[in-house]
């Protein structure tokens, strides 16, 4: 039986960094998961957390068996 994958990891972007992305500079987050893998996605997969102040914090990702997308988390 496969279960999904969860990948943790911080995110510290300030809104002008992630501007890049509207401005078409920037296509993806690359990040340091908590347990050392480089994770790299698309930066629309963690708009939904975008404030005045960037985006901060710390998030969980959940992946199919097959590494497909599920969904995002904060969860500190």
């Amino acid at each position: 039986m496969s279960h999904h994958q969860t990948i943790r990891f911080s995110v510290n972007l300030s809104y002008e960094q992630y501007l890049k992305v509207y401005q078409g500079i920037a296509k993806t987050i690359s990040v340091v998961s908590d347990d050392g893998r480089h994770v790299v996605f698309p930066a629309g997969n963690i708009q939904p957390f975008l404030t005045k102040q960037g985006i901060n914090g710390h998030f969980e990702m959940e992946l199919t068996p097959l590494h497909k997308f599920i969904g995002i988390k904060k969860i500190g």
